[in-house]
């Protein structure tokens, strides 16, 4: 299972957890006569190869953790260890491409579709930027020699940004929501590009945010209020900023990963892109288990923090539920 977060050798329990949250769908390398029916500007040149997965593969990382969830090993104050597991849960997405809505799809038909606002507290107990000193920057490389507005007209920022494609942003009640492989089984009966695109197709503005919730953990033990906490992460979707979004140590998330595996008992290597997260929201963060001063967590949390922050705030994002309910209410 590509979530493991026990093969990940690291020392802090957020370290684990930021190895755990990051998955990691096959990769594939596009031919040269591939490349010029894409967006050059979304294509690092600087590579010999250009790196790409298909979303349909990204959603088949999340279907155990959408029925098991994800576990996760936190070692307690007192020293003694437990498997705290999470739902993962689609927050947001944005999928920008080169097509222009009068081209492509009318207007009306991009997805925003909006429940049962919420905001209460006690609904959340119903469920039982980069780590470098950049992260918060990591927008920039997308932006570089002209000033945009998201609503402008200029040619070069939608030569960057492409145009919205696709968006979704939860805002049901979180006992209310369905875990993320079904919530996208439902969204592909509107928009089948949820599995038809790959990265390459998508402009360096598409991301998704997604919710994780506590529900156990193992052994079972008395309300720990440390184990209580929930967070979003933030994962590119695009193929032109792999490699520069990187959580957690170097060595732990490198940019494609060699596996083999037996098919008919004959090996094939199958390389996988790890998505680390770029931005993580908190919210009920108490005590020290999650910022182990050795391991620079604290700072880790708050770059990551920024990182998301900034993101939002460049792409004109204000309809992301979560995220405004997380900020507002956060302990850090």
């Amino acid at each position: 299972m590509w979530w493991s977060s026990s093969s990940t050798r690291v020392g802090s329990n957020l370290e684990r957890l930021l190895g755990g949250i990051t998955p990691k769908p096959p990769s594939f390398s596009l031919s040269q006569s591939c490349k010029s029916d894409l967006n050059s500007s979304w294509i690092q040149e600087s590579k010999d190869e250009t790196e790409y997965f298909k979303l349909s593969d990204l959603w088949d990382c999340f279907d155990e953790l959408s029925a098991y969830g994800l576990g996760s090993k936190v070692i307690l104050n007192d020293g003694e260890s437990v498997m705290q597991y999470y739902v993962p849960y689609l927050s947001a997405i944005q999928m920008y491409t080169s097509k222009s809505p009068a081209i492509s799809r009318n207007q009306s038909d991009v997805i925003d579709l909006e429940s049962e606002c919420w905001s209460d507290d006690s609904e959340i107990e119903k469920l039982s930027r980069s780590t470098s000193s950049g992260s918060s920057k990591v927008w920039d490389s997308a932006s570089d020699d002209y000033s945009y507005e998201i609503d402008g007209s200029s040619s070069s920022m939608r030569d960057k940004l492409g145009y919205i494609e696709f968006q979704y942003f939860e805002s049901a009640k979180p006992h209310l929501r369905v875990p993320l492989t079904t919530k996208v089984n439902e969204l592909v009966e509107k928009y089948q590009g949820l599995m038809t695109l790959r990265s390459v197709d998508l402009s360096p503005a598409s991301w998704m945010a997604i919710a994780w919730y506590p529900i156990y953990h193992i052994p079972s033990r008395k309300i720990d209020k440390d184990l209580s906490m929930c967070f979003l992460s933030y994962h590119t979707l695009s193929s032109a900023l792999q490699g520069n979004l990187v959580g957690g140590d170097n060595k732990n998330n490198k940019t494609t990963e060699k596996e083999t595996l037996s098919c008919d008992d004959e090996p094939v290597v199958t390389k996988r892109l790890p998505l680390a997260p770029f931005g993580l929201v908190t919210y009920k963060l108490h005590g020290g288990l999650w910022g182990n001063q050795e391991s620079c967590d604290q700072e880790r949390l708050f770059y990551l923090g920024s990182a998301a922050e900034s993101w939002l705030k460049q792409l004109n994002v204000h309809d992301h539920h979560d995220y405004n309910f997380f900020s507002m209410n956060k302990s850090l």
